[in-house]
């Protein structure tokens, strides 16, 4: 069924998408494609946590764009008591994030200083293991459908500086998963290059 789901997902965007394109001026403003650095503050254990992620966006109108973009955040170690049977054992835990997120961009159409807001809704993985290698990330991808997994819904805003087809873009917003506690809010920031054609 969740396969389904996100076919049926993807085949909308794109539908979406194709007969707007044509339409689009030639002011670089069809497609972006940029690289970020991630800062995330994960207020469930008061920890900040640092990645890299990517983006693709395409415009289905001047002021509206459907995004799609993942990030990778690095572990961050903390120490957790757990009192069981009247003793307290302590030990560190390296916790690490994939955050992914698709939905709209609403944005300013003119000049080469645009501001922008974004509401997305996705999903957030959480692992913990040892050192980042080749392994434990593919193993913390094959975990998302299976795993710690939580459903995102992130409103945001931020400006992109751009000159010609490359620009930096920044944001900032409330990166809010839902998981039996209820609504978990983190302030999420992004920031890095980007390329429009």
């Amino acid at each position: 069924m969740k396969r389904l789901a996100i076919i049926s997902a993807i085949a909308f965007c794109f539908g979406l998408i194709a007969p707007a394109a044509p339409a689009q001026s030639s002011d670089h403003n069809h497609v972006e494609f940029g690289v970020f650095w991630d800062w995330t503050r994960f207020q469930a254990q008061k920890l900040n946590l640092f990645g890299v992620g990517g983006r693709v966006g395409f415009n289905v109108h001047p002021a509206l764009a459907l995004e799609a973009d993942m990030a990778y955040d690095f572990e961050a170690s903390f120490s957790q008591s757990i009192i069981s049977g009247g003793v307290t054992n302590t030990f560190r835990s390296n916790l690490r994030l994939i955050h992914g997120l698709v939905g709209p961009k609403l944005q300013t159409t003119r000049g080469p200083v645009r501001l922008f807001v974004v509401a997305k809704g996705g999903l957030i993985n959480f692992g913990i293991g040892g050192p980042v290698t080749a392994g434990t990330f593919a193993n913390q991808i094959g975990t998302i459908r299976d795993g710690d997994t939580d459903g995102v819904f992130y409103p945001g805003g931020g400006i992109e500086i751009n000159a010609g087809v490359f620009g930096i873009r920044a944001e900032a917003g409330d990166e809010i998963y839902f998981n039996n506690n209820g609504a978990n809010h983190n302030l999420k920031i992004q920031a890095g290059p980007q390329i429009r054609f």
